[in-house]
Parts: structure tokens; C-alpha cells; sequence
């Protein structure tokens, strides 16, 4: 019979979220200092048109405290930023 540990296997892992409905205005480096102000970002990734440079409305925050990154998504989920309701869940 296998017992089974009661320590979580997620705890203190990273976690990947991704950040939708942004402005087109919005950069990096603020996405960056958004989600800094709840932890650690380990990376901060803004998807760009590849033919005009631009924004496509979304990125990926990586987090390497899964207890920061969660704050960081029940935080910011559908808060306002440039006017825009931003949507934040985890990425798959």
C-alpha cells in the first residue's frame, strides 16, 4: 500500500499565467511592475504582431513562487489597466 505524502507536490513551484484584454498601449516593463507588486517575476512576455511590432492584448507572466503568483491572479484578475478589465488566469 503506497502512502501518500501530505506535502504538496505544487508548493514552491513556478507558475505561468497569462494576462488577456490588455491595452495595446501597455508594455512590458509595466506588465512587469504590475505583477512585481505581488512577487517575484521571473519573466514577462508581451505577444507582439509579427508584421506591425504591436500588441496583440496579451502576455505571459512567469512567477517563481506559485503562492506570489496566485496572489498576483486573485489580485489582478479583471482590474482595470488603461482602461482596459484585464482577465488573469493560469496558463495551459
Amino acid at each position: 500500500m503506497r502512502q501518500l505524502s501530505s506535502k504538496s507536490h505544487t508548493t514552491g513551484t513556478k507558475m505561468k499565467l497569462l494576462a488577456r484584454n490588455l491595452s495595446r498601449s501597455t508594455t512590458e516593463q509595466e506588465l512587469r511592475t504590475l505583477f512585481s507588486e505581488h512577487g517575484t517575476v521571473k519573466e514577462c512576455t508581451l505577444v507582439l504582431d509579427q508584421e506591425t511590432g504591436k500588441s496583440k492584448g496579451f502576455a505571459f507572466v512567469e512567477m517563481p513562487n506559485e503562492t506570489e503568483a496566485k496572489q498576483a491572479l486573485s489580485s489582478l484578475h479583471e482590474t482595470r489597466v488603461a482602461k482596459n478589465k484585464i482577465r488573469v488566469k493560469i496558463a495551459q
